[in-house]
């Protein structure tokens, strides 16, 4: 049985010891700069942050990432530079590993391999994958956590809890205290394995059938909290693939799989994958329900499952926008979350809509962006942001970063595929017959068979 490991004291100091410089030392020169007129550039304290965080192991990367998609939770100098954060610290050496695992499934764990690489295949922000062959030749990635991992949780929660609120002294426009809290909620859950592995067979479930999308399939018997084991998936990081230049229909056929990855799964279970970053995803050939080309779906510790009442209320907010009706949209907002909202303020809200929605309204093949503008949706965001500012700004509610996070994410990548495809028939195929009651069945029944905890 594998030993209990929870947040200590001393993990939580060590850690913070380590980030407190890097996090509050330079949001602190930051806001010196704004408040007092010190001299100093955010770029280039953003770029240190970036190369401090960048090496540690642990969850800072997923938050910049994360920070970096919703709007003004940090100075854009630090959006943008935390944005390109990888996981890129050192992996746990082999004698360490062989420690990890034996805790996981016991001093006999190699027993239960007919091959086991020393050697990690790949790192992630909380553990790292190892490449292995089961007693009947299947072929498996196990993700190891890295150790002390709630400790490293909660230390960077506290600096990240500090470091957003020097920037609301700065800029009081958006209030993203709930958005702390929900992503505070994501981290901790995935820092469990075993709701992982149950969230991934949510995800077979769910995308059983859809073209084009593979899900990698936890193996029983080889996951603990802290090791997760999995069938493994051939593929290709889309960058790559990006790079060689592939055909149109190649890159359509990527972005029409990588739309119903993430949206079969929002609009028919009310159940959003909320880490759209370029490693949770690869490309493959030989995928002969898709043209020939398909995308293999990874990582589920951050998963949202919302009441299908708010997915009736992203259907009501395209609506509104479709109409230019105002009412429908100030219900659709009151549902997302949003809580006393001024005319003046959904005025500048429609804005954002508007910008989301508007390759939704757009019935013909395009890319995702028609403007060749690369800056387009940073206008955009900064036109929105200036808007809220003048209106008294805006508290922005728990539902909303997830779904965000995905819109921008998955945007960007079309953008990078420079793809054209008709999204408007692509949202509409899964919409069209959309009704809460059956989505409440189907969630409920999913849940319950992947075993996923219903949400509180």
């Amino acid at each position: 049985m594998a030993e209990r490991e929870g947040s200590t004291l001393f993990g939580e100091a060590r850690r913070m010891l380590r980030t407190s410089g890097a996090v509050t030392g330079i949001a602190a020169r930051v806001a010196g700069q704004r408040i007092f007129g010190m001299k100093g550039g955010a770029a280039s304290h953003a770029e240190d942050l970036k190369a401090i965080l960048g090496g540690l192991k642990g969850p800072m990367m997923k938050v910049a990432q994360f920070l970096s998609t919703v709007p003004d939770a940090l100075p854009p100098e630090y959006a943008k530079e935390l944005a390109t954060l990888q996981a890129n610290a050192p992996p746990m050496g082999w004698p360490f590993v062989r420690r990890r695992m034996a805790n996981e499934l016991g001093p006999a764990w190699e027993s239960k391999f007919a091959s086991f690489e020393r050697e990690a295949a790949a790192a992630a922000s909380l553990g790292q994958v190892h490449r292995a062959v089961l007693p009947d030749g299947g072929r498996v990635a196990c993700k190891l956590q890295y150790p002390d991992m709630a400790s490293v949780v909660e230390a960077d929660l506290r600096q990240l809890k500090i470091a957003m609120a020097i920037y609301r002294r700065m800029d009081p426009t958006l209030e993203n205290d709930e958005a702390y809290l929900e992503l505070a909620d994501r981290l901790r859950e995935e820092l469990d394995y075993l709701r992982e592995a149950a969230q991934q067979r949510l995800y077979g479930l769910m995308l059983a059938g859809v073209p084009g999308v593979r899900v990698p399939e936890p193996v029983e018997g080889y996951c603990t909290r802290r090791l997760l084991t999995m069938t493994w998936l051939e593929g290709r990081a889309i960058q790559a693939r990006i790079d060689e230049d592939p055909p149109e229909e190649e890159r359509a056929a990527y972005a029409r799989a990588l739309f119903r990855a993430w949206y079969v799964p929002l609009y028919r279970y009310g159940v959003i994958h909320g880490d759209p970053h370029l490693g949770n995803y690869q490309v493959r050939g030989e995928c002969p329900e898709n043209g020939g080309w398909g995308i293999n779906l990874l990582d589920f510790g951050v998963i949202r499952v919302f009441p299908p009442a708010f997915i009736g209320g992203v259907i009501m907010l395209y609506e509104a926008v479709r109409d230019d009706d105002f009412d429908k949209a100030a219900e659709a907002y009151r549902i997302w979350g949003f809580r006393d909202l001024k005319r003046e303020t959904m005025e500048v809200l429609n804005m954002w809509a508007r910008f989301l929605y508007e390759p939704l309204l757009d019935d013909r093949v395009r890319p995702i962006q028609v403007s060749d503008d690369p800056m387009y949706g940073r206008r955009i965001a900064e036109q929105v942001h200036a808007g809220l500012k003048r209106t008294g700004g805006v508290r922005v509610p728990r539902e909303f970063p997830l779904m965000d996070r995905a819109a921008i994410g998955l945007g960007s990548v079309f953008l990078r595929l420079g793809a054209k495809v008709n999204w408007h028939d692509l949202f509409h195929e899964l919409v069209a017959d959309f009704d809460e009651t059956r989505l409440a069945e189907r969630q409920q029944a999913a849940l319950a068979q992947a075993g996923v905890p219903a949400p509180a």
